[in-house]
């Protein structure tokens, strides 16, 4: 393992995504908890990914158009569902000062199902990964599993970072409704965007 490896992974988790949106939302909707929750769930959703990379099933993708566009419209899908549970009442971004007693692992479920349903993390694994890997190497199944854990690893921590960011700023938010109503508008927004780039891409 590389310092590179980690500079690299580090930048790639940081960047907003659909998993730091959504634990975001949840920071600040619920609070610190339920956002460990959310960035539990997002990790998770990793592992399927991972796998198929690993195993060379993510190539499936990259030659069979069906399959990448059935599980490319059900992320769509999901997304869109996303965005419009934020908007509703006592949705995920529902801020008051009683915090709303969602379902833990319902939270987990949506972070799992936000990474499932985007095809295109098992294609980023199978180009990712391999680069940090020795080809002459006896034990590279070893090696992707270990890189595949730590980059697991510092998404997690990272998502947490960012949940807690949300979560402490709850009282801010709380206090000017109006800062509320756009947050919840802005962040439907991002998950509706990311929706339409996702049914608008090819690979």
């Amino acid at each position: 393992m590389t310092f590179e490896f980690l500079l690299t992974s580090l930048v790639v988790v940081l960047l907003p995504g659909t998993g730091v949106i959504y634990t975001l939302a949840i920071g600040l909707g619920q609070g610190f908890k339920p956002s460990i929750a959310a960035a539990f769930g997002c990790t998770l959703g990793i592992v399927p990914a991972a796998i198929a990379s690993i195993v060379g099933l993510a190539a499936v993708f990259h030659t069979s158009a069906l399959a990448f566009q059935i599980l490319k419209y059900l992320g769509v899908a999901y997304l869109f569902y996303m965005a419009w549970s934020i908007l509703r009442d006592g949705g995920a971004l529902d801020v008051t000062k009683e915090k709303a007693n969602h379902s833990t692992s319902q939270t987990i479920l949506n972070g799992i199902l936000l990474n499932i349903f985007n095809p295109k993390l098992s294609l980023f694994f199978l180009a990712f990964l391999p680069q940090f890997v020795s080809i002459e190497g006896a034990e590279a199944t070893r090696q992707l599993v270990l890189l595949a854990s730590v980059f697991m690893a510092i998404t997690f921590v990272v998502f947490v970072l960012y949940g807690a960011f949300a979560a402490w700023t709850r009282d801010y938010i709380i206090a000017k409704p109006m800062v509320m109503k756009w947050m919840r508008r802005s962040f439907a927004g991002v998950f509706g965007l990311l929706g339409l780039k996702l049914a608008l891409s090819s690979r």
